[in-house]
Formats: structure tokens, sequence, C-alpha cells
């Protein structure tokens, strides 16, 4: 066997897309949300890029919402530019079709009619701030419509608010701002609390969270942070230590939130978690509403568990004027107005006029949210190894605990063909997609995915192992390792140190066939229960007893072992997710020694 290093080089951006979950011609074929559509012709592998209208036409850009003046500009240097603000969503469907490009800020629905609308005119849309919730993006996908956003123009202003709001809730100004313009004078009642010496948690130690510690430390806060991506070389070079998510939240003074929304995210802050904290703790919110569980958050202050809270954003918005929590008395709010300065709004304008000019001139666009296109003949092929690739991803972080962060993933593919007879970027892609989006609000592909793990200094490299055979089938295996970090399942980490999980497609079906040293055969369906036990007999028994009895269905068993009597992994698909009290009785069997539940 020979092995060789091999790098990814991304095509320039072709802004026509295409998303099904299913294969609808020989020309059209989806995989999860990097979804493509390649160039009609036999034999094409071409990459195209879409021209705008005629030779000498200029596209025309509908600015739905306000833009600063030198965004405008810039626009108008390339595209004719129709300001059309408050439309109704009518007037938006009628108006579209005359569109190469539109600009929205969170105000504008881009439904799917927008998209039906546009007849196939609409080339890029591009959101003039971070999260593209008002955005149907699989109707983009679906109609060859490439979504752009401005993740970075806001850092400071949204830092700045941050801080605002941490001052403002320590020492009680919103509510002694009202009650003085009430006619009274309560000095002894709103007696507030130094920030000198408090520890202060940044939970999610982006662009955000790196301006918000920077600026504690001046105020002479201890500042922790947790982000499983954030490398610790960075942390400390602005005196800051990450630590565990337990360890943030149980140590903390303040805590300040900074963390996109994701599945993973969501309700992050709950019972649970408040139950954990220091009594009297303050939190901050300038990230996004549905982190905190809010129903929760309202017990805690009522408790005493959160001594005050400080939110500009909602899991609605905006909230009833009758809810409880911004009505309570500890709590200050604003609405929203993280992005909201001058400087910060002129540099959204002007990032998201590039970005969406650079689109339709059918340039790579780092800060696109869907993917480019790709031959449908090379989808077709590696359809399964891509939905292998994603969840070998999501496996192999989700055994990661610790304070360190990611940084360093080597993958691993094994295969008797050639390096020019298989192309690996939208493998690459996947497996960097299933690293970083399940705590991530960013949506990996083809076009940003090395951008995108750059910018969290997540290094990713490939080795392809060549074997003996027939070339036919384009891999044997994919291996995935995560070096230099802490698994919180000790049998995931391989004789050489590394997190490692190794898979193969059976019969078109992914399947888990490496756990660290542990050899494994489990379908990648539903989600994994990872046991690692003494080998003796009944354990098959005693665990499938248990989950039984909660009804949870188990799709697949394999046990890997290194010899009879020792010590084996026993690997456990189910479809459904089984309670903590469950998985709690699993590792209470005697012969259990650690265990691991795994979503897919």
């Amino acid at each position: 066997m020979a092995a060789s290093t091999s790098t990814l080089n991304v095509p320039s951006l072709n802004p026509k897309l295409s998303s099904s979950l299913s294969i609808s011609s020989p020309a059209q074929f989806s995989i999860s949300s990097l979804s493509l559509r390649a160039a009609h012709g036999r034999g094409s592998r071409r990459f195209v890029v879409l021209a705008t209208g005629g030779l000498d036409a200029k596209p025309t850009v509908l600015v739905a919402e306000k833009l600063g003046a030198a965004g405008l500009d810039l626009l108008k240097e390339f595209a004719n530019v129709d300001c059309s603000y408050n439309l109704s969503p009518e007037e938006l469907n009628t108006k579209i079709s005359l569109c190469d490009a539109l600009i929205v800020r969170s105000g504008t629905k881009v439904s799917r009619e927008v998209f039906e609308s546009s007849g196939g005119r609409l080339k890029v849309v591009g959101r003039a701030g971070v999260g593209i919730d008002n955005v149907d993006l699989a109707a983009a996908t679906e109609h060859g419509c490439l979504v752009v956003n401005a993740p970075t123009a806001n850092t400071v202003a949204a830092a700045e608010h941050g801080i605002a709001l941490l001052a403002a809730m320590a020492r009680n100004v919103a509510q002694a701002d009202a009650s003085v313009k009430a006619g009274k004078w309560l000095r002894n009642k709103y007696v507030g609390v130094s920030l000198v010496g408090k520890t202060l948690a940044v939970m999610g130690f982006g662009k955000v969270g790196t301006e918000v510690a920077r600026r504690a430390k001046g105020l002479g806060m201890h500042v922790i942070a947790h982000d499983p991506y954030a490398p610790a070389d960075r942390a400390r070079a602005i005196g800051v230590e990450l630590v565990t998510f337990d360890e943030a939240i149980a140590t903390a003074d303040f805590i300040s939130l900074h963390m996109p929304l994701t599945p993973t995210t969501s309700k992050m802050l709950n019972d649970e978690t408040f139950g954990k904290m220091k009594k009297g703790v303050r939190i901050v919110n300038v990230a996004r509403g549905g982190v905190i569980d809010e129903e929760a958050l309202v017990r805690a202050l009522d408790s005493g568990i959160v001594a005050q809270a400080a939110l500009d954003v909602f899991t609605k918005e905006p909230p009833s004027p009758e809810s409880k929590l911004v009505q309570h008395e500890n709590v200050i709010v604003t609405p929203h107005l993280g992005a909201s300065t001058v400087e910060a709004q002129e540099g959204v304008a002007i990032e998201i006029a590039e970005a969406v000019v650079g689109a339709l001139k059918g340039e790579l666009a780092s800060t696109a949210v869907n993917a480019p296109m790709v031959p449908a003949e090379v989808l077709s092929e590696l359809k399964p190894y891509v939905i292998l690739a994603e969840k070998l991803g999501r496996l192999a972080v989700q055994l990661v605990t610790g304070g360190s962060g990611v940084k360093s993933v080597k993958v691993t593919y094994a295969s008797a063909r050639a390096p020019d007879d298989l192309d690996t970027r939208v493998l690459r892609a996947m497996i960097t997609k299933g690293i970083i989006e399940p705590i991530s609000s960013v949506f990996v592909n083809l076009v940003n995915a090395d951008f995108t793990a750059k910018q969290r200094g997540v290094r990713i490299t490939e080795e392809r192992i060549l074997l003996d055979g027939s070339p036919e089938a384009p891999l044997d295996s994919i291996q995935v390792q995560i070096a230099n970090v802490e698994s919180k399942f000790a049998s995931a980490i391989s004789d050489t140190g590394e997190i490692r999980v190794e898979g193969r497609v059976k019969d078109g079906v992914p399947h888990l066939t490496r756990v660290g040293s542990f050899e494994v055969d489990v379908s990648l369906e539903g989600s994994i229960i990872l046991c690692r036990q003494v080998d003796q007999p009944g354990m098959i028994g005693k665990v499938g007893s248990i989950l039984g009895q909660e009804n949870v269905n188990v799709s697949f068993m394999s046990v890997g072992r290194i010899a009879p009597r020792k010590q084996a992994v026993m690997a456990i698909g189910v479809d459904d997710q089984p309670s903590k009290e469950s998985l709690q009785r699993i590792g209470e069997i005697p012969a259990v020694e650690e265990i691991v539940f795994l979503k897919l």
C-alpha cells in the first residue's frame, strides 16, 4: 500500500444550484444540504459559470430594506439598483421577476413564493447581517439561487452592546433611570455590584466573544471561555482560559452568551444548567434568544439562582408585552440592538454589496450559505460515501471533551483508484460540515468548507492509501482522526493517541466499522450508543432489556473485543433517543466501564 497527501482546490463559484433528496434525472442529484446540478451534456465534467443577462446588460439588484450609502455606491458601479422598501409579500413577488439579486435585512421574508415568482432570474440573495432565518434556503437551492450573508461587519458593535448591558445590569442603570423619571430617589435600593475581580464566562469564543473578552479584561475581570473550536493559543494570547461547559457555568459570576442557535445549543440554558450555576449569577445574551429556555430563566430569577439578566434577543421577536421575563424587575431588555451602530450598518452594507457583486460576477463567495455546482456523475457515485463522511465527522466531534478545542483533523481514504480518478472534494467538505455544524451557525458546503475550517483554526489534512484490487467501488473506507484532544469515551482513543472513527459503505448503507482500536459493525442510521464493557455472557440481553423497557427500538448491535473475556466495545444503533435515566442504568451495569450516546 502507498500513501499520498493531497489538498483541496475549490473551483470558481457557480450560483446554479439545486436541492432535493432524490435523483430526479441523470443530471440532477442531491446529498443533504450539499445539493448541486451538473451541466447537461454527455461526459461533461466541467464547472459552469453562469453569466447574468446579455453581453452588455447590467444586472438589476433589488434592495428591499435600507442599506448604507457606501454599499449602495458599490452596487451602482456594477448594477442597476432598485431601492424599494416596505414591500408587501405580493409586491415583492411581482418585482422579483425583473431582478437578478435581492438584498434584505431581517424584516423581509424571502419565501419559496419569492423564488417561484422570479421565474429563474434571481441568482443571488444577500442577507445584510448574520442570521438567515428569514430566507428559505431549501427553496433558494432548488431554484438555482445563491444565498450570501455578512457575518463579520457587526462584530465590534455586538461586543460593545454586550459590555454595555453587562455594566448596566451590574449597576441597575435601567431600573434607576426609570425610578428617577418616576419622581423617586432610591439610592439604597439600587446598590450594584462591581465588575473588578469577578469571573466572566464567555460562552462561544468566536469573533464577538473574543472582543467581549478583550473589553472585559480591560475592566479588570477574570475571563474564562467555553468553545470546542477555539484554539487555546488564541485564548491564551489575550489572557483567557478555555474550560469545559460545566466548569464555565459553575464558576462564573457573570455569563455572556455568544453561541449560535443550533439544535445543539437550543435551550442550552435550562432548569438543569441553571441548577449547576453559582447562586446569584448574572447573565447577558446578545446572541440568539433560543439558546435560553425563557420560562426556566424566569424560575431561576424568582428563586435567586440568577440575580439579574440583560437580554437583547428573545425566542420570539418582538416578545409579548405581557412576557413575565420582559416585565421581571431583575431583567433589563433592549430590542435586538446588537448591530445597531452607524459604523456597523455601513460595514454590513459594504460587506453584503461586495458579496452580491462578486457572486453575480461568478466569483467564489466565502460567505455563501448554500452550495455550488459539481458534476452529477461524481455525486451519483459518491452518494453513500458523502453521507458516511458527514456522519463520521459528527460522531468524531461528539466524542471530544475538554477545553483545548479541535485543531487537527486527518482524513484517510482507502481506495484502489488512482488519485486522479477519485474526487474527494465533496467528501472533505462533508466531513468538515459534520465536525463544525453541530455547534455552529455556519452552513458548510463545498464553497466555504476550507474557509470555515481555517477561520476556526481547524487544520484538515487528507491522506490516500492505495489498495490492490479492483477500482470498481470508489472507496474501501474513510477514517477520521482528531488529534490533541481528550475524549468523553476513552475507548475512542487509538493506540497513537487520536480520536479515531472509521466507516465503510455496505450494500449502499454507511456503516461504522472502527472506534479507536476496536472493530465494530453498526449501520449509521438513527443514533448510536457506545459502551465499553468487560466481555462476558448476557451483556447484550441486559442492555437490550433496559432499552426495551423504555420502548427504544434497537436497529443494530455489534460487539468488538480484544479477546474473549477481555475488554469489548458494544455499538448499538437506536431509532430513538433514550432517556438520561436509561443511559444511567446501562452505565450502572457492573461490567460496563463507560458509555456515551451520539446523535447522528
